[in-house]
């Protein structure tokens, strides 16, 4: 695998694996550059009509620069949409003008992001949010923009009758993030390379990953949806087969570990087909402690495939027995995918895992839902939006700081 990564802000990190003249990208983290919009100056005008001498001050307000707002949209995968365009900047607002006429409000920027995005402060790491139960187009305003400044109509009384002042609008902010994507779901398929996880997930679900006799197919995490029972759907992650020393940079799947972070449990598939399968539990268990302690220490079914081979079923009862002397509570299924045995158990023992998580206040991506609450308060919108300077006025735009009639 390379990574293309240039760092600093508009960088997007991106896996290429080459396959023939084939090339699939699978993007899970970006750095960006966001801008809230500057709000709009106030306006220095006087009325002037015929008939109407010293008509006063008539100089309307900026507009509010516009806000970066991040969006939830289930039909994205990935961050690939960030590879083309790194930098989301929201519109200024519109400067005052004569006759009390308001200045535009700058329109929003709209950042859309799969579920599972996490966002951080670039220089920090600071985290800022976690989109994992937003429910679509609920949206997260991260920055607001700057407020319109005040014309000078508001500054008119009976001792300075033609102000020459108004206020400029405030200007809007910049950050710099790094978005990440863990992919949400709610069991992860963890084993070797060519051990029958995809074919699975072919298997009980509507996905179609590619499936070949041979190590290393799946070079990207895939979703399925496994049709549990009438009222409940299970989301099932598969990413690229782990082998030993991954933790330390060999072959795919440590880099996707972090995609199967968030499930309520774990499916260890095991090959039984040869003898490597007796020290494949514990190696894999291995790795994943060292990539995160948390996630080694999730429930997880063990499923021992391919009985339907020579010698597998004897292999199948010693890693049952080596495991229960250590966890005896541990569930251990021998299957075949290819003879279409075992599958009900280990559909029901699915189902019982995320289940029992749930009780125990894990919420799947496929119910979670959140309800936002807005705050109200006594001051009204269109104030919230005009810029209050504390300061002393400033004379803009042009105006020579006098507060002399005309």
């Amino acid at each position: 695998m390379l990574t293309d990564y240039v760092p600093g802000a508009g960088s997007t990190f991106f896996g290429y694996f080459f396959i023939g003249e084939i090339v699939i990208q699978f993007a899970d983290e970006a750095v960006i550059e966001v801008r809230s919009g500057k709000g709009g100056n106030g306006c220095i005008a006087f009325r002037r009509e015929k008939y109407v001498p010293m008509g006063g001050p008539n100089g309307g307000d900026g507009g509010k620069g516009g806000n970066v707002v991040f969006c939830v949209k289930r039909n994205l995968r990935t961050l690939a949409h960030m590879r083309y365009k790194q930098v989301f900047k929201a519109r200024n607002g519109g400067d005052g003008e004569g006759g009390n006429r308001f200045g535009k409000n700058g329109d929003d920027v709209i950042i859309p992001v799969p579920p599972g995005t996490s966002i951080f402060d670039y220089d920090t790491g600071e985290l800022i949010r976690e989109f994992t139960t937003e429910s679509e187009d609920e949206l997260f305003v991260f920055l607001e923009g700057g407020n319109g400044g005040w014309g000078n109509t508001h500054f008119k009384s009976s001792t300075n009758q033609a102000p020459r002042y108004a206020h400029e609008g405030k200007s809007g902010e910049v950050r710099r993030l790094r978005v990440e994507l863990s992919i949400m779901a709610d069991v992860g398929l963890v084993g070797f390379p060519n051990a029958g996880k995809s074919s699975l997930l072919d298997l009980f679900t509507n996905a179609r990953p590619k499936i070949a006799p041979y190590p290393f197919t799946t070079k990207i995490p895939n979703l399925g949806v496994l049709h549990a029972d009438a009222d409940r759907d299970i989301i099932i992650a598969d990413i690229p087969g782990i082998i030993e020393g991954a933790s330390e940079g060999a072959g795919l799947g440590i880099r996707f570990l972090k995609h199967i972070s968030r499930t309520a449990g774990l499916l260890f598939m095991i090959d039984c087909s040869n003898d490597d399968c007796l020290t494949a539990y514990d190696t894999l268990q291995a790795e994943l402690e060292a990539f995160s302690p948390d996630l080694a220490k999730k429930p997880r079914l063990i499923l021992c495939n391919k009985m339907d081979t020579e010698g597998a079923s004897e292999r199948a009862k010693m890693i049952t027995e080596s495991i229960h002397a250590k966890n005896p509570d541990q569930v251990v299924i021998p299957l075949s995918i290819f003879a279409r045995t075992g599958l009900d158990q280990v559909r029901r023992e699915i189902l019982a895992l995320v289940q029992r998580m749930e009780a125990s206040g894990y919420k799947s991506p496929t119910t979670a839902k959140t309800v936002v609450v807005e705050e109200k308060t006594g001051q009204s919108d269109f104030l919230k939006s005009r810029s209050v300077c504390d300061v002393d006025p400033i004379q803009y735009p042009g105006s020579d700081n006098q507060d002399e009639d005309f």
